[in-house]
C-alpha cells in the first residue's frame, strides 16, 4: 500500500494536518477530512501556497517553510495548528518573511542540497517499532525536510522486503540488520551489493512464553518448545540461539525455530502452534495487552545496546543517484536522532499508530518506546532504553553477525570478516551525516561488546566462533 502524504502541505494552513498521511483512516484524520471539504469552498484562499507543490522547485521552497514552521513549533504539530488558527497563516507567512531572508534560504538549501536525481521515492517497511525513524520520518515531515517525496510502503514480511529490494520495487528498505551482509554473500538469495549506512534502532525485542509456560522460567525446560523468529537473517534468530545455547540447549535439536511475519506472532501464540517467540516490538507487548504471553526477558539483557533493525539500500542506487542517496541518509539519522530523545516518544507514538503505519493500540506503542510496560507476570516495568536509537553502524556490529551466521551453518568457508564490514556498514558515511547536522559520532568504527558475561573481540573472530562448544562447524 503506497501511504500518500500530507508532510508537503501548507504548514501556514491550520486545517491541514502535517502528521498523518492522505490515506490514513484514523478517527482524527477522517473527522478532519470531513470537515474541511465542508469549508474548502468558502476559505480555500485564505491562506498562503493553498495548493501542494508538483515541481521539484516548488517543493524546496515548501521544504524550507515546512522545516522553519515546525522547528518554530518544536514539531508540535497540534501547537502549530492551534497558532495557525489563532492569528491567521497569511500574517505568520508575512511576519517570518520579514524576519528571515526566505529567498536566500531557498536558494541555499538548493544549492547545497545539489540537484536530486530523484525526488519520488518508495521506500519499504515492516510494521514493527523497529522500524520507527524510518515510518516517523513520513507524517512528520523528515523526508520534506530534504527535498523528498517519499512513500512509505507497508510490507508484510522480510522475504517481501528483501525480494522487492532486489527487484527495485523499492529504492530503500527497513532491513533487519543481518540482512544486507546476507544479501550481499548470497546467502538466501542472488548476491547483490547492498549497503547499510545507518542502524535504527538498538535493543527493543523480547522473549515472549505462552502464559501457560509460567513455571518454566528456566531455559533449559524448554525443551521440545517451538519459538518463533521474523526471519531467519535476523537478530531475533541469532540472539535466540545465542541465549538457549548459553544455556546448554542446540537450538537445531532441543527446540525448533519458525519463522513467522512479525505480525502474525500473536495469532500464532494464541492458536499453541508456538510456545513462545523472540519478536520485534510492538508485538512482544501486544501479547501481553491480549493477557495471551508474558516478557520473560528483554534482549538488552543479553546484549546490552545490540543492534536491530536499519536503514539499507543498494549500492548501485547510492551510486547512481548520489545526491538522492545523501539526503535520504540525512532524512534518517535525523529522524533517528529525534527518535533517541524520550521526550519525543509519546509524540512519535502517535505519529506512527495508524493504520497505514503500525496499526496498533498507542498505549501499546507508548509502552514499547516509553520503556514503561506491564510485563504480563502482574509487574509494571520501567526500562527506559528497552528500545533506543542510534544510527551509527559499528564494523563490530558486522563482524559478530558474521560469526554466527558462520556459526549455524548460514555461510560456510573463508570469512574476511573486516572487508565485508567495510563493505556494506558505511561507518564513514554516517559519521560525515552525523557530525554535518550537528550530532555526536564516534572516531573510531569497531569496539568490544559483552554478551552474557562473555567477551567478544572483533579483532579475533574465528577464536571467538571456536569458543563456543555447541555450533554447526
Amino acid at each position: 500500500m503506497n501511504n500518500d502524504h500530507n508532510s508537503l502541505g501548507n504548514p501556514f494552513d491550520h486545517r491541514q494536518s502535517l502528521v498523518h498521511g492522505r490515506g490514513c483512516d484514523c478517527t482524527s484524520c477522517t473527522d478532519e477530512k470531513r470537515v474541511a471539504a465542508t469549508i474548502a469552498s468558502s476559505d480555500a484562499t485564505d491562506t498562503p501556497g493553498a495548493s501542494a507543490p508538483q515541481q521539484q522547485e516548488e517543493m524546496m521552497d515548501r521544504v524550507v517553510e515546512s522545516a522553519l514552521v515546525r522547528g518554530m513549533f518544536g514539531h508540535s504539530d497540534m501547537h502549530r495548528r492551534q497558532f495557525m488558527k489563532l492569528v491567521g497563516g497569511g500574517t505568520v507567512a508575512a511576519a517570518l518573511a520579514s524576519l528571515f531572508p526566505m529567498d536566500a534560504i531557498k536558494a541555499a538549501v538548493k544549492e547545497g542540497l545539489g540537484p536530486l536525481e530523484k525526488t519520488r521515492l518508495d521506500v519499504g517497511f515492516v510494521p514493527i517499532t523497529c522500524a520507527t525513524p524510518i515510518i516517523m520520518a513520513h507524517p512528520m515531515g523528515f523526508y520534506e525536510r530534504y527535498g523528498l517525496d517519499v512513500s512509505v510502503i507497508k510490507t508484510a514480511g522480510w522475504a517481501v522486503a528483501r525480494d522487492k529490494s532486489l527487484n527495485r520495487e523499492y529504492d530503500a528498505a527497513h532491513m533487519l540488520t543481518p540482512m544486507p551482509l546476507a544479501m550481499t554473500l548470497g546467502a538466501g538469495s542472488n548476491p547483490e551489493h547492498f549497503i547499510m549506512p545507518a542502524v535504527e534502532n538498538i535493543n527493543g525485542q523480547a522473549i515472549v512464553l505462552h502464559n501457560d509456560h509460567q513455571d518454566k522460567r528456566d531455559p533449559q525446560q524448554w525443551k521440545g518448545f517451538t519459538f518463533g523468529v521474523p526471519f531467519e537473517y535476523s537478530m531475533h534468530n541469532f540472539l535466540l540461539r545465542y541465549y538457549v545455547a548459553e544455556h546448554g540447549l542446540d537450538p537445531d535439536q532441543d527446540i525448533q525455530i519458525r519463522v513467522i511475519p512479525p505480525p502474525e506472532m500473536v495469532a500464532n501464540l494464541r492458536a499453541g502452534n508456538i510456545d513462545g517467540f523472540l519478536s520485534p516490538d510492538p508485538f512482544n507487548q501486544r501479547a501481553v495487552y491480549e493477557r495471551i504471553g508474558f516478557i520473560h526477558l528483554l534482549t538488552k539483557d543479553i546484549w546490552d545496546g545490540h543492534p536491530c533493525c536499519a536503514f539499507a539500500t543498494s549500492a548501485q542506487f547510492a551510486r547512481e543517484n548520489p545526491n538522492t542517496y545523501g539526503a535520504l541518509l540525512r532524512a534518517i539519522i535525523d529522524a533517528t536522532q529525534y527518535s533517541s530523545d524520550p521526550a519525543n516518544r509519546s509524540e512519535i507514538a502517535e505519529a506512527i499508530a495508524p493504520t497505514n503505519y503500525l496499526n496498533q493500540p498507542v498505549t501499546v506503542i507508548q509502552q514499547v518506546l516509553t520503556g514503561t510496560f506491564a510485563d504480563g507476570l502482574g509487574e509494571v516495568q520501567r526500562v527506559p532504553d528497552r528500545i533506543d536509537f542510534d544510527p551509527f553502524p559499528w564494523h563490530s556490529m558486522a563482524v559478530w553477525i558474521l560469526t554466527q551466521m558462520k556459526r549455524w551453518g548460514y555461510i560456510e568457508g573463508h570469512v574476511d570478516y573486516q572487508q565485508i564490514a567495510r563493505d556494506v556498514y558505511l561507518a564513514t558515511d554516517a559519521r560525515e551525516v552525523m557530525r554535518e547536522l550537528g550530532y555526536d559520532a564516534p572516531d573510531e568504527n569497531s569496539r568490544n561488546y559483552e554478551i552474557m558475561g562473555k567477551t567478544f573481540d572483533y579483532t579475533q573472530p574465528e577464536a571467538y566462533l571456536e569458543s563456543f562448544a555447541i555450533r554447526r562447524r
